[in-house]
């Protein structure tokens, strides 16, 4: 069961550049649980949970941003999960 949760901002030029399939991808590949979605003022918001050494790898690859990306910021917070979602999704733009 998973027992932390990451929720991050990330700020730059991740819009229109396949920056949430690009965080699906990761979390998948880790087996973390969660969502990505843009916000209207340009960012990506995204809430993963999972292990903390899975959660880590999930925030060095936001830094690092997918290709065509340029993240100039992930403002993160670290929470104890609340194990309620089930897989990791696209959300619709909040």
């Amino acid at each position: 069961m998973p027992d932390q949760q990451l929720h991050a901002i990330v700020e730059g030029h991740v819009q229109g550049v396949g920056f949430r399939y690009f965080v699906l991808e990761v979390a998948q590949q880790l087996k973390l649980s969660g969502w990505v979605r843009n916000l209207v003022n340009g960012n990506v918001e995204l809430v993963a949970e999972g292990n903390r050494a899975d959660l880590d790898k999930l925030y060095s690859a936001l830094q690092s941003g997918s290709p065509g990306s340029l993240v100039t910021n992930v403002v993160c917070d670290w929470l104890p999960a609340q194990n309620t979602f089930t897989m990791f999704s696209i959300r619709p733009t909040a």
